[in-house]
């Protein structure tokens, strides 16, 4: 079983850059958080149904919870 990232919700992108190389730099970690995400969201719909109710949400609020869009207030479970 794959285990997800417990950095994905934080950045790693250092606090100021300029200039051609700080673009790229920044190019790189924009590439680098997508492809995380990505896997995140791939690795959590491999779970099973109670897996995810266990971490606290359904199947179809998997990219939101990834993606920071998630809002735990608002899903009740019976």
């Amino acid at each position: 079983m794959n285990t997800i990232s417990q950095t994905a919700g934080q950045s790693l992108r250092p606090s100021s850059s300029s200039g051609f190389l700080g673009a790229c730099v920044n190019a790189a970690y924009a590439l680098f958080d997508r492809l995380e995400r990505r896997t995140a969201v791939k690795t959590l719909n491999e779970l099973d149904d109670r897996a995810l109710r266990d971490i606290g949400i359904n199947r179809s609020q998997i990219e939101d919870a990834v993606y920071g869009q998630f809002k735990a207030e608002l899903t009740r479970y019976l």
